[in-house]
């Protein structure tokens, strides 16, 4: 028996991570055609792209590379973003997971900005730690995008330095080219106080709400 990739439904309180499927095609192309400004360093499916980008990512996901993820708003029940579960390693043994990495991830623009980025991130290293027992959660971006750095790092990530030419680009106008790529991670010995940071932040959310 060896680890399969399998991401679960993760439930919080604003957002619910479901399995990504065909039956979200359209409620991906709704959230991103919203204001598109941010994206520029970010794959996001445009106009009649979004089945492809399924595609891709169930592809993926066949090979044990990926546990992709749509975000679900809860409280309206509509289709929000995506994000996943991307490389895992297994170095210690086959059955046992050693580190992931939490990628792909993109929220809508009226999303941007609501704590749903946290919570998600909240559940994604909540199961990695604590139910696969990973000993490190990697995320990385285009070492030019400041905007997701920062994304990053405020959900407790710690910066590790840049990888150059690590991943393909996704701006416009660079298609078949290499970034450098900006890597961050948690480790376990990390993640009890990460995540008693990352619940506050939830819980005062909750409160201003």
């Amino acid at each position: 028996m060896t680890f399969v990739l399998e991401g679960p439904v993760l439930e919080g309180s604003r957002v619910r991570l479901e399995p990504l499927g065909h039956r979200h095609a359209e409620g991906l192309s709704r959230a991103g055609q919203e204001n598109r400004s941010s994206y520029g360093y970010t794959w996001v499916p445009g106009p009649g792209e979004v089945e492809g980008y399924i595609d891709v990512q169930l592809g993926r996901a066949a090979e044990g590379k990926l546990a992709p993820y749509v975000q679900v708003d809860r409280a309206s029940g509509q289709v929000i973003g995506a994000t996943a579960y991307w490389e895992p390693r297994c170095w210690r043994d086959e059955d046992s997971l050693t580190a992931i990495e939490v990628g792909f991830t993109w929220l809508a623009a009226s999303a941007q900005g609501t704590g749903v980025n946290t919570e998600s991130k909240y559940l994604l290293f909540r199961h990695a730690f604590e139910v696969w027992g990973v000993a490190r959660v990697d995320l990385k971006t285009d070492a030019r995008n400041s905007r997701s750095r920062a994304a990053i790092e405020s959900v407790g990530a710690r910066f590790e330095g840049v990888l150059r030419n690590w991943s393909p680009s996704w701006v416009p106008g660079e298609e078949g080219r290499l970034r450098d790529s900006a890597i961050f991670s948690i480790t376990a010995e990390e993640w009890p106080g990460a995540r008693a940071r990352l619940e506050a932040r939830i819980a005062g959310r909750a409160v201003a709400r």
